[in-house]
């Protein structure tokens, strides 16, 4: 059995269903694939009335639990009207024989997507603003209240980072296509340095990232927040700490950090200041043992291109060449985990 391209949309069964499922939805479409995106591919869909935008689970053999488009739209439905910008949600289609695989369908958001945390396309002065926007979102998603949005369900109760080292070691496995010493390591270290619970439970987007936001044409306002693929109920550490990995990479389009560069010249938070903001938006006291959160964060990214690599090895990648690149970046994630482990 042929399994489909995921850069292909079948724009006349999408329109059908959207026409007998949407309201208000007129035709034809005309359907984009945006290149972002490793995970679940997603469409510009262009229509006489309006633009909207859908993702899609990717076809074919996927890990179970993965690629969940039914979360990100549950989420974002229950984050609208709330200190999270969210694009407006419209529906969810669960029937695989539409188009082979579950999709939804949200309003697009105008606004500018800001690729690389030292965003050198804007000027020095407006950097700043940007980023305490984004320390400001992060600490909205942390404060808010799970049972009145519906949300108290959304992920299980009990340590977080247990029940996340055990889930990635296992999508990991599930997906290694060799053997890489610097991994094994770090998982062992993981798994016999996790925090004592310390009753933290917030909703946490799992993939929080400068260039997993939307921001305001003509200023740092958030306009939305993208990608919730990996989201959860669990401990709020692990986004924060996620940032501070990101911006721990080399820059450039690979690594898409800010390693080495100087940060108040080129008008940047440091990593403790941004830190320092969240913690005071939140009423918070000083983070302990921050590395561990650090660590683990670099454990679950690898095991996230590993996965993207496996699937760019068995033909189901979103963009496969950029796939197999990110490949030979899971011993260096690896290897950072390993480092950061030594400062707690």
């Amino acid at each position: 059995m042929t399994t489909p391209d995921p850069a292909k949309l079948d724009t006349t069964a999408v329109a059908k269903w959207l026409t007998a499922n949407m309201e208000g939805f007129e035709g034809p479409i005309e359907a984009e694939k945006f290149d972002v995106g490793q995970s679940n591919p997603t469409f510009r869909l262009t229509t006489p009335k309006a633009n909207y935008v859908l993702r899609r689970k990717p076809p074919g053999v996927l890990l179970k639990s993965a690629h969940a488009v039914d979360r990100e739209f549950r989420v974002q439905s229950a984050l609208q009207g709330s200190d999270v910008p969210v694009a407006k949600m419209h529906v969810l289609c669960e029937d695989d024989d539409v188009i082979g695989s579950m999709f939804y369908v949200m309003d697009e958001v105008k606004g500018r997507n800001l690729n690389l945390p030292d965003m050198p396309e804007i000027p020095v002065d407006d950097r700043r603003p940007i980023l305490d926007e984004m320390g400001r979102v992060l600490a909205a998603i942390h404060d808010i209240d799970l049972d009145a949005t519906g949300l108290s369900d959304y992920g299980p109760t009990g340590n977080y980072y247990r029940r996340q080292i055990d889930r990635w070691t296992k999508q990991y496995r599930a997906s290694q296509t060799d053997q890489i010493p610097a991994m094994e390591d770090l998982i062992t270290w993981l798994d016999g340095n996790i925090p004592d619970d310390d009753g933290q439970r917030t909703l946490v987007h799992g993939d929080y990232r400068i260039d997993n936001m939307l921001f305001a044409p003509d200023g740092p306002t958030c306009a939305a927040v993208l990608d919730w693929e990996l989201s959860t109920t669990g401990h709020p550490y692990a986004d924060l700490a996620a940032v501070i990995m990101q911006w721990g990479m080399p820059p450039g389009p690979e690594g898409r950090g800010l390693a080495g560069i100087d940060r108040k010249a080129e008008g940047l938070m440091t990593d403790e200041e941004f830190i320092e903001a969240y913690c005071t938006r939140r009423g918070i006291g000083e983070i302990d043992k921050f590395g561990f959160y650090l660590a683990f964060t670099l454990f679950r990214m690898g095991g996230i291109i590993q996965g993207v690599y496996k699937r760019a090895l068995d033909g189901n990648a979103s963009n496969p060449e950029h796939a197999l690149k990110l490949g030979a970046a899971v011993p260096r994630f690896a290897a950072h985990g390993l480092a950061a482990a030594k400062t707690v």
